[in-house]
């Protein structure tokens, strides 16, 4: 279909993308999976080649690809590690977006255009201890003291949450839930050690403490107390995204469950001979070929400015699903070197497992999708 095919400049940051990744990304990352660490000097690197702000306008800072151009760049960067991918994602399509969102223009001339340019890294702070998928019941308060507001509260499994220069935070004000950006250089911003994780390990994922942390009453994101709003439009975004970095996974393990498969020997033939092998790698490429095509579908339509928090649903669920099982079918075909860390279908298959909680879990993925369609009597 003609609105599915890539531009000239998408497909050069495609393979500017994956030129990266296979000369700066997969050669270390069972060390950054090992030693529970991205290394500052890739960070660097990443800010530096632009892929930090790659879909906000070029006057921003951006590399002006929008949601399309960053799906083709995570799918990419997740072939290589989801690590990276997951601390992309946390900085850009959740943490910065915000911003890009519901700014004003001197908020985005002084937050998101050095966080699109990767000189700072920013985060996105929602969840609490009552608050993960009941993210409406947030506990953390601000109240306007002068000129200024004053946070307090707590924040739990923040990604980049002690790497990160700028959060954007949601607490609660006398008129509801609002936003806010926070230098983490403010006194009173504290960052506790990062969480021992299954998966994605090389991601910093810590608890935040505001302690009475005081920021410029002009750093209220939109209007007080409508910021619920605001998060779930930004989920929609960072749902896409995560869609995305389970394509370039999936189509990692699964080019190199087929390389083994034709390799792997067992009853003096080929394991890729025998049609349960076969089936299996239909089934891998069958969920691929789907995700790719909801993927893509849902990121021309939210450049377009459409409602897609059914789709970007649909999207966060199926793919993350989907994953799931991919991974799974690439530990079978490997079989006992699948399990093993000599290989990388182990990590994969840790990797895999968050994508069915974070940003949204499977669950309140289906409670999106049935009220949206019970609100419009079944319609798509």
């Amino acid at each position: 279909m003609q609105e599915f095919q890539f531009s000239e400049e998408q497909i050069m940051l495609r393979d500017m993308t994956r030129d990266f990744v296979n000369n700066e990304i997969k050669p270390i990352a069972a060390k950054i999976d090992a030693e529970e660490k991205i290394p500052a000097e890739l960070r660097q690197k990443l800010g530096e080649l632009g892929f930090l702000g790659v879909s906000f306008p070029e006057e921003y800072g951006g590399g002006g690809f929008g949601e399309v151009g960053y799906c083709v760049m995570q799918e990419e960067i997740a072939r290589g590690c989801m690590s990276t991918a997951t601390f992309i994602g946390a900085h850009q399509s959740i943490g910065s977006n915000v911003i890009y969102i519901g700014g004003t223009e001197e908020q985005k001339q002084k937050y998101l255009v050095p966080l699109a340019k990767g000189e700072k890294i920013g985060a996105f702070c929602l969840t609490e201890a009552q608050a993960g998928s009941d993210s409406f019941n947030v506990k953390t308060r601000a109240h306007l003291d002068g000129d200024e507001w004053v946070i307090n509260g707590e924040k739990l499994w923040i990604t980049n949450g002690a790497i990160a220069d700028t959060v954007s935070v949601f607490a609660r004000t006398d008129k509801g839930i609002s936003a806010f950006i926070v230098e983490t250089n403010l006194p009173g911003y504290h960052a506790g050690p990062a969480e021992k994780k299954m998966g994605i390990k090389g991601s910093t994922t810590n608890a935040i403490t505001f302690d009475n942390v005081r920021i410029p009453k002009e750093n209220l994101i939109g209007t007080e107390g409508r910021a619920f709003i605001l998060a779930m439009k930004t989920l929609n975004a960072g749902r896409l995204g995560l869609g995305a970095c389970c394509i370039g996974a999936s189509k990692e393990l699964l080019e190199m469950s087929v390389q083994y498969s034709k390799q792997r020997k067992q009853f003096d033939q080929t394991i890729s001979n025998f049609q349960a092998i076969q089936f299996m790698i239909a089934e891998m490429a069958t969920m691929i070929y789907a995700m790719e095509s909801m993927v893509y579908r849902t990121a021309i339509d939210y450049d377009l400015k459409k409602d897609v928090s059914k789709a970007s649903a649909i999207v966060k669920l199926y793919c993350s699903e989907s994953l799931d099982k991919i991974a799974d079918f690439a530990v079978q075909i490997y079989g006992g070197m699948g399990y093993s860390r000599e290989l990388p279908i182990e990590r994969y298959y840790r990797d895999s497992r968050i994508n069915r909680i974070f940003e949204g879990t499977s669950e309140i993925q289906k409670g999106i999708i049935a009220r949206e369609l019970l609100k419009k009597n079944g319609a798509m």
